[in-house]
């Protein structure tokens, strides 16, 4: 074939995927020469092989008031494969105006969905969840490609995800008010929960697709709308799962998602939380950006609901089952390698079975730690999100080296693999105040710490800002109930590495959070108690 036919025709078909004002803008390339012809499209030759494969769930445009559509300004930004940086496809790179528009919809909307009995909400998100089930494949092959994390995890991460959808269509139905009785005669007290309104859903890129379910199963079983705006690292997982929203037959305007880059990031922040069509932000990240969103939010006095960091305590007394305690530490540390909120980040084991712990724990993460691409068959442990974050957790590792920890195993990139393929590491020697002891690692590392009793235990695992989740082994009865009961976090995982499900109230104390989600306390985060007084009663 003529090579200039080629290149031609491979613009013709991307032409195809375009808007008609795309395509008008892009009229001008059949007038330029060959050379740069090739040039314009070979960045998006990959992009055109990605939309043709299997990934037919795989979403280009943001979705506002039901469409599939481009920015304003049809400005773009890639989304990039952590394992090897290739692009997967473009999205928009939306701006403040286009996420004003957005929230103006789901004010619009939320006039008559508000009106949507409940019994009819539980079915649509009863819909939703099946077509997500019906899916799970193909879900879990875009978080993938777009986290890095092995395509087993995602597959748990998907049915993870739609547990929030199963449990919120039964939730919709049991959001009650109360009848008081009244302390004056011929008078009655109602109390009834009413949705918020719209509200604004910023999520993380560790789980893409179950950050989604969890609070939009929750806000729609209240009654309310939404916003979204994803990671900028993991949009297309969020995309996703709107595009089978769509199937399931969620209303039009009910759920909109805003796509933006990290630069326009802030502003699309702003107009998110500021806005006075919102009533409520829910955000989970970071502790750092919650305040400044916090901030934000307080200009309105919007309702919050925040979800951020953690330092999870893991602690190991004398009476633990050690094999049942190793397998667990596996879970807590290396869940999606490391970059979990609830991950654990400091062990504190007891010195009576320091060692045997120790040497159990290198043993392990030598045979179970897998490192490479999502994609290849047993790999456990894929790439770290960004250059970033690889810069901080190696950041962090060096530091710690510095000041006199010892790497067991590990403490360095695999750069065969790639440029964020951290090896899974276990420091020992760590002292609690090394900067790596009270920082969120968010990455494979793990750091031993001995402890002498109970009470060093816990005045070192309270002694952070952050208290969103804790892990405690022990058999003895009695001092299970004590660490539950004194440690300074929202979540207590006694002899359990793997503490998340729908049915539970997710959150955190101080720094970590305000209000809970998944159980039936996470839809009620999204209602307000009006109180009715009925007088007269006997007229």
């Amino acid at each position: 074939m003529d090579e200039e036919l080629m290149w031609r025709g491979f613009y013709d078909k991307l032409q195809q995927q375009k808007s008609v004002e795309q395509q008008e803008h892009d009229s001008n390339v059949r007038t330029i020469p060959m050379d740069l012809l090739r040039s314009h499209l070979t960045r998006n030759f990959r992009i055109y092989l990605n939309q043709t494969r299997q990934m037919h769930l795989l979403k280009s445009k943001a979705y506002i008031d039901s469409k599939w559509v481009s920015a304003r300004s049809n400005a773009v930004f890639p989304v990039l494969n952590p394992a090897d940086d290739s692009v997967i496809t473009e999205v928009p790179d939306m701006e403040a105006a286009d996420a004003k528009l957005a929230i103006e919809v789901a004010f619009d909307t939320f006039k008559s969905w508000k009106e949507v009995t409940a019994k009819e909400r539980s079915k649509i998100l009863r819909r939703w969840f099946d077509i997500c089930e019906q899916n799970s494949d193909y879900l879990a092959e875009i978080i993938t490609a777009e986290s890095g994390k092995p395509l087993a995890e995602a597959k748990g991460e998907v049915a993870y995800g739609n547990s929030f959808l199963d449990w919120f269509a039964d939730c919709a139905r049991h959001i009650n008010g109360e009848v008081v009785p009244s302390p004056w005669p011929n008078k009655q007290i109602i109390l009834t929960r009413q949705p918020l309104g719209v509200v604004s859903i910023i999520t993380p890129w560790n789980f893409p697709f179950a950050m989604i379910t969890r609070k939009v199963g929750a806000l729609m079983a209240a009654g309310c709308t939404c916003v979204i705006k994803p990671s900028e690292d993991t949009p297309l997982s969020a995309l996703a799962a709107v595009e089978l929203a769509e199937k399931a037959g969620v209303p039009k305007g009910v759920i909109n998602v805003v796509t933006t880059s990290r630069k326009n990031a802030p502003a699309v922040g702003s107009v998110m939380c500021e806005d006075d069509n919102v009533q409520c932000i829910s955000f989970t990240g970071s502790t750092a950006v919650g305040k400044i969103l916090y901030g934000q939010a307080a200009k309105g006095v919007k309702r919050v609901s925040l979800e951020l960091g953690g330092n999870a305590p893991f602690i190991v007394f004398p009476s633990a089952d050690l094999e049942h305690t190793l397998n667990q530490a596996m879970l807590a540390k290396f869940r999606n390698n490391g970059q979990a909120c609830i991950g654990a980040n400091r062990f504190l084991v007891h010195e009576d079975v320091y060692d045997k712990f120790v040497t159990g724990f290198k043993e392990l993460i030598a045979k179970k730690c897998i490192l490479g691409p999502g994609t290849q068959e047993g790999v456990t442990c894929g790439p770290l999100i960004n250059i970033e974050q690889a810069k901080k957790v190696s950041g962090l590792v060096e530091n710690a080296i510095s000041n006199g920890a010892r790497p067991l195993i590990g403490g360095e990139f695999a750069t065969d693999l790639g440029n964020k393929f951290y090896k899974s590491t276990l420091l020992v020697d760590v002292k609690p105040e090394m900067k790596i002891f009270n920082e969120e690692i968010f990455g494979p590392v793990v750091q031993v710490l001995k402890i002498k009793s109970e009470e060093e235990a816990l005045a070192i695992a309270n002694n952070t800002r952050t208290g969103l989740a804790a892990y405690v082994f022990t058999k003895d009865l009695g001092q299970a109930f004590r660490m539950s009961r004194k440690l300074d976090f929202g979540m207590v995982g006694i002899n359990d590495g793997i503490i998340s499900g729908a049915e539970a109230a997710f959150g955190g104390i101080k720094e970590s959070g305000i209000g809970r989600e998944g159980s039936l306390h996470g839809a009620l985060e999204y209602t307000d108690i009006k109180y009715t007084l009925m007088s007269g009663l006997d007229k």
